[in-house]
């Protein structure tokens, strides 16, 4: 039994040798490449690969995200590619664009806004200043209906630069579609399609500028076709480049709503509730005071005080005269019409006072408000008069 086993497990170790030796030998290794896409960093800047061709030519590629470089750019050596959206530009920084050109420098800019013959402007205040104009091109005749030929497949509509000493011309993809005149002829030199201009130059102070109709033929991946590179290089030879294509930003609430929106909303929730538990109360509710806690001493302080504010200090001392006399005629009969005299020798044997204190208490009010030092003994002793009636 024991041997009839070692035959079948040489018999399986042999075949599976065979398979595999033959599989082996058949077996062809090969390179699979996988496409992930472009990197990160490719898809945040469109012109990487721009960057990536001047820099192998030699040339200092750096890129700003706002026209503050300028105060720290030198003029001579350097060219300014402003390849953004720049609507937002204000005339000052128009004028420190044109004084950073004028001063040795060499700035490229995209032709933004279409002329407008109406108004005379375009709405781009850099372009409106180097008196270069945008259109639309022109649409190409439509041949007769008798005679159009079968439809064929054209080729593109490329835009032709000749250089000098060079007998080739050099070949870009502009967007034929825009078109750049120079009413005032101060382009050097263009590069024109079938149908329309897409890049001049001019001269201004020690520097130059261009100003081209759009530039995508130098993103990813369109600056490997045809000869798009090498204007980009043509154009900044001897230069250093600084590109401007990202002026704009946004902020940081804005970057919160948009990718972390559930995470903002728990934010505000949090503040809400930290809002709420720290205007809490502290403790029971005070109840309120009871109506019936004053004494009548208080009920009455307050209604000298009411009547002091409201009367003044000659209503409420006629009031204890009146109160004076009023007791006088109820103890002696007759007191009303005797004089004034008389009254004050009855008042004085009645109360037992002596005349000056009964003087100082009937006698006529003064015109100027009394102090409160007055005020007190003047009550004080028209109260003695009246306690002691």
């Amino acid at each position: 039994m024991n041997r009839l086993l070692l035959w079948v497990g040489l018999l399986l170790a042999c075949l599976l040798g065979a398979g595999g030796y033959y599989a082996w030998s058949k077996a062809i290794p090969y390179d699979e490449v996988v496409d992930r896409g472009p990197s990160p960093e490719a898809l945040a800047n469109p012109y990487l690969a721009a960057e990536h061709f001047l820099r192998e030519q030699g040339l200092t590629v750096e890129h700003a995200n706002s026209l503050e470089r300028l105060t720290t750019l030198p003029s001579k050596g350097n060219s300014l590619l402003l390849l953004g959206e720049r609507s937002n530009m204000t005339p000052r920084q128009v004028e420190q664009l044109l004084a950073w050109a004028k001063s040795g420098g060499h700035l490229l800019l995209v032709a933004e806004a279409l002329w407008d013959e109406e108004t005379g402007k375009s709405g781009d205040l850099l372009l409106d200043r180097l008196y270069i104009h945008q259109t639309l091109s022109d649409e190409p005749e439509e041949p007769a209906a008798s005679a159009k030929p079968p439809r064929k497949k054209t080729a593109p509509d490329l835009t032709k630069l000749y250089v000098d000493n060079e007998t080739p011309a050099a070949y870009f993809s502009f967007d034929t579609d825009f078109n750049l005149t120079d009413p005032k002829h101060l382009a050097q030199f263009s590069a024109n399609s079938a149908r329309s201009s897409h890049l001049m130059q001019l001269d201004l102070g020690e520097g130059s500028v261009t100003v081209i109709t759009d530039s995508d033929l130098w993103k990813t991946p369109n600056i490997g076709q045809h000869d798009n590179a090498w204007l980009l290089w043509y154009l900044n030879q001897g230069t250093a480049v600084t590109m401007l294509f990202n002026s704009d930003f946004d902020d940081l609430f804005t970057l919160l709503l948009r990718y972390f929106p559930q995470a903002l909303v728990a934010l505000i929730a949090l503040v809400a509730l930290a809002f709420w538990r720290a205007g809490m109360r502290q403790g029971p509710i005070q109840p309120p005071a009871p109506n019936a806690r004053r004494q009548l001493q208080e009920h009455l302080k307050a209604s000298a005080d009411f009547l002091l504010r409201r009367s003044g200090q000659g209503t409420l001392l006629q009031a204890l005269q009146r109160d004076i006399l009023r007791a006088a005629r109820r103890r002696h009969t007759g007191f009303e019409h005797l004089d004034s005299a008389e009254q004050r020798r009855v008042l004085e044997r009645l109360t037992r006072q002596p005349p000056h204190i009964i003087n100082q208490a009937l006698g006529p009010l003064p015109a100027k408000r009394l102090s409160s030092a007055d005020f007190s003994r003047q009550v004080a002793c028209l109260q003695t008069l009246r306690n002691a009636l």
